[in-house]
């Protein structure tokens, strides 16, 4: 789905029409569905996080922060996010092996190197290039307490240009 929707915004040049957008995207995929069975075979759960993980890359690239979105090439990025996640879809099997369901394929085992938050509410499967896959779970931290109140911290941004130096002087450099 991600190189399909590159192929897409690819096509676009300066005087045509915009590039289909996420909704757009989302009515072709599931017509697409509809007429191949090759995207039926496929877990829907995956091919629409696909869809959304390029959306917001387009975003990020449109604001500045990240580079445009290129091609997925087979071997090199192979992954994918499930979300959704019920608490009883990851479960530990013994002290150093865990498993977690995966739409349309089952129960798959995993080596737990560190504890699985029981608050998980996505994974990632990924596979690095000497071809071992790892699936890494998201949760949402506890606040942090701010010191001497009780209350979470809470961050508050920096006025542009700001530096923090000491007596209203400037950073200073070596030598």
């Amino acid at each position: 789905m991600w190189n399909l929707a590159v192929e897409q915004h690819a096509w676009w040049r300066p005087g045509r029409g915009s590039a289909p957008g996420f909704a757009d995207q989302c009515r072709q995929f599931t017509q697409a569905r509809v007429a191949f069975a090759w995207l039926r075979g496929g877990s829907v759960t995956v091919q629409q996080q696909a869809l959304e993980d390029f959306h917001q890359a387009m975003s990020n690239f449109f604001a500045g922060t990240h580079r445009r979105p290129t091609w997925r090439k087979a071997g090199r990025h192979q992954g994918f996010r499930i979300v959704a996640v019920k608490p009883g879809d990851v479960r530990r099997v013994s002290r150093r092996v865990g498993q977690v369901k995966v739409p349309k394929v089952g129960w798959v085992r995993f080596r737990c190197s560190r504890p699985v938050p029981d608050t998980a509410k996505s994974y990632r499967v990924t596979r690095d290039r000497a071809g071992h896959w790892h699936v890494a779970f998201a949760a949402i931290p506890d606040p942090i307490p701010a010191p001497g109140s009780g209350e979470p911290a809470q961050a508050r941004p920096r006025p542009a240009g700001f530096q923090a130096a000491g007596q209203g002087q400037g950073p200073r450099s070596p030598g």
